[in-house]
């Protein structure tokens, strides 16, 4: 999968190679997991915004340890969904659903953070793709 917006990353500086990544893919892991328990932990005490913005996090950590993974880091939450759909879902890795959950939770978790809008549903819906998403992040990490 040629994508010229990910080209445009790289050229731009918004992914760069990183030589500590792979070192470092996981502790990134850890800090999703613990983002997925909190968000968890705030979808029972019924902060729906706090469970959204956590759920973010959590899928965010989660792609970062993929993009770790190939030894590269973001400066850019955007190049960061267009990286997994380069190095990952290309390869079938990652279903093109799962980025574009992470997609639905950036947007997500941007209108329970600046404009306070969020609700029940889509928390829950958040939380358990973001359980799904760092799943599959333990997975990756784990066959290599």
């Amino acid at each position: 999968m040629k994508l010229p917006e990910f080209d445009d990353c790289l050229q731009k500086g918004k992914i760069v190679r990183f030589p500590a990544a792979k070192k470092l893919a996981s502790k990134e892991l850890d800090v999703a997991r613990e983002d997925l328990k909190t968000s968890q932990q705030s979808l029972k005490q019924k902060s729906y915004k706090w469970a959204t913005v956590q759920a973010y996090y959590a899928m965010f950590h989660a792609a970062r340890t993929l993009l770790y993974h190939q030894g590269y880091r973001e400066k850019s939450h955007y190049c960061l969904i267009l990286a997994m759909k380069a190095f990952y879902v290309s390869k079938g890795v990652l279903e093109m659903r799962l980025v574009e959950s992470l997609q639905m939770a950036k947007a997500l978790r941007e209108g329970a953070d600046y404009e306070n809008t969020f609700d029940p549903e889509s928390a829950k819906a958040l939380v358990a793709q973001a359980q799904e998403f760092v799943q599959v992040a333990e997975s990756v990490i784990e066959q290599d």
